[in-house]
């Protein structure tokens, strides 16, 4: 009997999700109805934030988040190289120019010194700074927020990949370190929408801004109105925004979802301890990524650091060595500096070191724990090691 192909993530759906779905699907609104409304409530709650705007999904959160904080033409804004295209173009999508940070080699995150060097380099005022949440792990935000803060320089936490997780103080998007923070609800992050994505903001008036914008930013405000307020089907459009709009059938499912965060994140806490205690005994040439302390992530993704030189192999060897086992991988990530739409020649050494070693291991609720150490026989039989 075949074994079942393991891809390195994938949703977890179960019947309640289904139902949630399927209720909408039988309601009078497929969108811009209630349930948006009702999940944005509840995301409030679970991250500790005042206000949560839903939006189509992780991308339009991060551009909605920089127009919303007015980054505009020339504006200068940082990004760590080691992250997903979007979090850089979303600055481009604004017409801001994007700084690229190194990272640390063995975390992929963003540091106060790489975002320091990264200051140093923008040469004029840096408007907003972009850590990213790598695989579940927070930068460390109050260091980093803590450098902002004497630029003046806003902050949107690129947290796609880290809800769930919590950090001394609080909860990623809670709002301590930041202007506002994004998450993405694609399928293979820690709760599924089909699409979706939402940012969480403490300010009142930036989080209705950003409603405004993901609606074409349209106002039925009859106090802005400069037409006829008594006509009753004016609608207003004083700016320019986008339909970024979250349909209620996707909101429900992420809602459905949501309420499932604590075993979700529960159960990628226990298939990463088990990984952690299986790499090691490759040897020192495998290893997970570096950790930082006080803090727990909801891990995204298990990424571990491989010296395919040092064990005389190719990462593209060992993929698709692997795949050929059942087990699919991935890379997170290219290294954003070195795409053709930047091509910035800049030297980034730890972003080098951390991209020629890093690999992501299939990471997703309905894997079993015999499913990790299937994983970790495989790498280590491709990678021609016993276990110690």
């Amino acid at each position: 009997m075949s074994v079942r192909f393991l891809s390195y993530g994938r949703q977890a759906i179960d019947e309640a999700d289904i139902e949630a779905v399927t209720r909408v699907l039988t309601s009078d609104f497929l969108t811009t109805g209630p349930e948006v409304d009702a999940f944005e409530r509840d995301f409030e709650q679970v991250t500790g934030a005042k206000h949560a705007v839903a939006c189509a999904n992780g991308t339009a959160a991060l551009h909605l988040a920089l127009a919303g904080l007015d980054v505009e033409e020339g504006d200068v804004c940082i990004v760590p190289t080691i992250t997903f295209m979007a979090t850089a173009n979303a600055v481009r999508y604004c017409g801001g120019e994007v700084v690229f940070a190194d990272v640390d080699p063995d975390t992929g995150l963003m540091t106060r010194n790489t975002l320091a060097d990264a200051m140093a380099r923008a040469g004029s005022d840096v408007k907003a700074i972009l850590p990213v949440h790598l695989g579940g792990q927070s930068c460390d935000m109050a260091a980093i927020a803590d450098l902002a803060r004497e630029s003046g320089a806003r902050i949107v936490e690129d947290s796609c990949h880290a809800l769930g997780t919590q950090r001394s103080g609080g909860h990623i998007g809670d709002g301590k370190f930041c202007d506002a923070a994004t998450f993405s609800f694609h399928p293979v992050k820690t709760i599924a929408a089909g699409e979706g994505g939402a940012i969480t903001t403490n300010d009142a008036e930036l989080a209705e801004t950003m409603r405004r914008l993901r609606s074409h930013g349209v106002t039925r405000n009859r106090e802005e109105f400069i037409g006829d307020p008594q006509e009753p089907w004016r609608q207003e459009f004083h700016e320019l925004g986008w339909n970024y709009r979250l349909p209620d059938i996707n909101a429900a499912l992420a809602r459905s979802q949501l309420s499932k965060l604590g075993a979700f994140a529960t159960r990628r806490r226990e298939l990463a301890a088990l990984y952690d205690r299986a790499l090691p005994r490759l040897g020192e040439h495998v290893r997970p990524a570096g950790r930082l302390p006080e803090q727990t992530p909801c891990w995204h993704l298990y990424i571990a650091l491989i010296d395919f030189e040092a064990l005389g192999t190719t990462r593209t060897d060992v993929m698709n060595a692997l795949c050929e086992r059942g087990i699919g991988t991935q890379v997170h990530y290219i290294p954003v500096h070195s795409q053709k739409i930047y091509e910035d020649k800049g030297a980034y050494p730890g972003a080098a070191q951390y991209y020629a070693r890093c690999l992501s291991l299939p990471l997703f609720v309905g894997m079993e724990d015999q499913d990790v150490h299937r994983v970790a026989r495989a790498l280590g039989d491709v990678l021609g090691l016993k276990a110690l």
